[in-house]
């Protein structure tokens, strides 16, 4: 538990999220319960088994990855022990993530009857937002005059800016009239609004209207993206917008766009088929 200790001190001195902090602690806390060695005494093929055993109980390759991540943090931070592990089922698949079209962020949002919800929904795809930094904005995040607002320590401790639409500017200017400054604007029972409450609102409301995707917060976000693409906007505007560290992170939506965009006829179309011998 003294690792931990340090552990957690560490990543709060290098400004790691809540959320990483957490996740580490989990993933080395549950690595020594099943070792049952001292920490010290660990090796390499100690970590090896415990992803092994792991992705045989049908761990993502993602989690796999968390899993190690965190405890090549402790044991080459605290310990001194280069461990370089390398498993072959560690790999994440390239896959794309899944959007919505127009028309179906149009119908989920008509679905939503309560206001209050629908306004949340409808900010999470208006402005990309992740559904964590949804429910922690305050009422100084946001400049509704401007159509601006802040994500203030967001993913990676870091702050950006994000748009405000037209059309939830004077919904917003209602639910904030009469708010603190440092007050939630979208305030829950015990504090900021539930996370998992939000995703429930989402799936409901996908499922009602018949979207047969897996439809989740994050959706949106990734959806807004592909539809700020579609519309032409550049990697560089999207990738300050949603907060990425790498271009390379944002060209994902370029390549989940470019079906959508091909819409101009093909070259062949335009030539004059009577002078094209075409084989059967």
């Amino acid at each position: 538990m003294d690792v931990l200790e340090a552990m957690r001190r560490e990543m709060l001195r290098r400004n790691y999220s809540r959320r990483t902090l957490q996740t580490y602690a989990h993933c080395v806390k549950q690595f020594l319960r099943s070792c049952h060695k001292e920490p010290r005494a660990v090796r390499k093929s100690d970590i090896r088994e415990h992803l092994t055993r792991l992705a045989e109980r049908g761990a993502a390759a993602s989690t796999l990855n968390v899993h190690l991540q965190a405890l090549k943090f402790v044991f080459d931070e605290f310990l001194g022990k280069r461990l370089y592990v390398r498993l072959p089922c560690s790999k994440v698949p390239e896959r794309l993530p899944e959007v919505l079209t127009r028309e179906e962020v149009s119908r989920l949002l008509h679905a939503i009857t309560n206001p209050r919800q629908r306004l949340m929904v409808a900010l999470l795809y208006g402005a990309g937002l992740r559904v964590s930094e949804l429910v922690h904005l305050r009422v100084k995040d946001l400049d509704v005059k401007q159509g601006t607002g802040w994500v203030r320590g967001g993913k990676y401790n870091k702050d950006r800016p994000f748009i405000i639409a037209e059309r939830l500017r004077e919904e917003l200017r209602g639910v904030m009239r009469g708010k603190r400054d440092d007050e939630w604007v979208f305030p829950g029972e015990n504090g900021a609004y539930s996370v998992r409450s939000i995703a429930a609102i989402v799936d409901r409301a996908a499922k009602s209207v018949g979207i047969r995707k897996n439809v989740h917060p994050h959706t949106l976000r990734h959806s807004f993206a592909t539809h700020l693409v579609e519309n032409g906007a550049g990697v560089a505007e999207v990738q300050g917008l949603l907060g990425h560290s790498s271009a390379e992170t944002t060209m994902v939506y370029v390549h989940l766009a470019r079906p959508r965009l091909l819409v101009s006829k093909s070259p062949l179309d335009a030539l004059e088929t009577g002078r094209v011998v075409l084989s059967p």
